[in-house]
């Protein structure tokens, strides 16, 4: 026996945060949880599965129009012509009272009731399925407490939309526990919600599938569903990837870095590597550039060239597959680099005589400004007896303190 986990699907839900970019994937935007979906399709019909569940959030709200509705009811139409079924429930995002349009679904398609749990069963391959709808957006209850036990001699599965114990990011609707799924005794819990994959137990399995395709720079990695056998006994669980276009988020440490150009160099070199690691598929990217160096200060002054110009090399480097959803300059504006340029030039200064004569110069200006109380000498001599008496330390001492 063979049957696919998805979940999380969001038809007709667009990519974020790329819009704005010149050359941007637009259509591929627009498109991409459409293409992820029929990727699946194609997936269950060459695997030739038994059926397949969806764990609730198939679409991303009421529809836009009709065609949402009629895209899947077509996609569902080509799965039984394979003679797969699918079993579905609710989520939060597709619930009973958020959905006002309705299309007749295909026979091969069972909805599972959002007033009880309910049991479906497939006598032929000895599965008995459990589920329940979400009845609106905000479930609060443990639904899962409501399902039966597993019904003896049958490979069970429970399909549940939840954030289980909670989960970062996501809503706490239909909250339970590791424990209270497990005392049911089923084979297999296909939950969903979760847009992050994660195997939460084996033997048996509790799994999130994760959603199939990334929308935004939240969700990176691979996307996909999960494929699963039960073969004499034995269970296997693969994670298949459908996603048609992959968010990443990449580091550029700068902190070795001494000449702003070779910043690019790192770049152009990290975005091959992330293209390497992405199955064929275009890629969003944000860079993040972090640490200490002597380029902080040019990078903050001209960022709008630098950005521009890391722009530039990805694009290069990317042959046309990938783009930059944003920059996020987190460099120290008062690097350990720049203490030490400003630490060396103190040191220097009475070995400088027309460095002495131009801050004497600039002294003079200021101390007009003093009260007479606070006005003294800053002649050269001056200078460098208070270099002598500790001013380099307090002075590095309140830049560290206030940097």
């Amino acid at each position: 026996m063979k049957f696919i986990h998805a979940a999380d699907i969001h038809l007709d839900s667009p990519l974020r945060g790329l819009s704005r970019y010149e050359g941007a994937p637009v259509e591929l935007m627009q498109s991409a949880t459409r293409r992820a979906f029929v990727n699946m399709i194609d997936l269950a019909c060459q695997e030739a599965v038994d059926f397949i569940v969806l764990a609730g959030d198939l679409y991303d709200g009421d529809w836009k129009d009709y065609n949402t509705g009629l895209f899947f009811n077509q996609q569902m139409s080509r799965l039984r012509e394979a003679n797969i079924k699918v079993f579905m429930v609710l989520g939060n995002h597709d619930a009973s009272n958020t959905i006002t349009r309705q299309l007749r679904l295909p026979d091969n398609v069972i909805e599972f009731s959002d007033q009880e749990a309910e049991t479906k069963y497939l006598e032929d391959l000895g599965v008995a399925i459990h589920g329940q709808s979400f009845a609106n957006k905000a479930i609060t209850d443990d639904l899962s407490a409501n399902y039966p036990d597993a019904i003896s001699d049958y490979f069970n599965i429970g399909v549940l939309h939840t954030a289980l114990n909670g989960r970062n990011g996501h809503d706490n609707y239909a909250p339970c526990t590791i424990p209270s799924l497990l005392s049911h005794g089923y084979d297999y819990w296909a939950l969903g919600h979760v847009h992050q994959r994660e195997i939460i137990h084996e033997k048996p399995w509790i799994v999130f599938s994760g959603n199939l395709q990334g929308r935004h720079v939240r969700e990176t990695g691979a996307k996909g569903c999960s494929l699963v056998t039960v073969e004499d006994g034995q269970t296997q669980v693969s994670h298949i990837s459908v996603d048609v276009l992959r968010w990443q988020i990449c580091e550029l440490d700068a902190s070795e870095i001494e000449v702003a150009e070779d910043l690019l160099d790192k770049a152009h070199s990290t975005v091959t590597k992330a293209l390497e690691s992405a199955e064929d598929r275009p890629l969003a990217l944000r860079f993040v550039i972090t640490g200490t160096s002597p380029i902080n200060n040019e990078l903050h002054s001209n960022s709008e060239r630098w950005l521009n110009e890391i722009r530039a090399v990805a694009t290069d480097a990317g042959l046309g597959k990938v783009w930059i959803e944003k920059i996020n300059l987190q460099l120290s504006k008062k690097s350990e680099a720049t203490l030490g340029e400003i630490s060396n030039f103190l040191q220097n200064i009475p070995k400088e005589n027309e460095i002495l004569e131009a801050l004497s110069t600039e002294f003079k200006g200021l101390k007009n400004a003093l009260p007479l109380e606070a006005r003294t000498k800053h002649d050269p001599d001056t200078i460098c007896r208070l270099l002598e008496n500790g001013v380099e330390e307090l002075l590095m001492a309140r830049l560290l303190v206030h940097g």
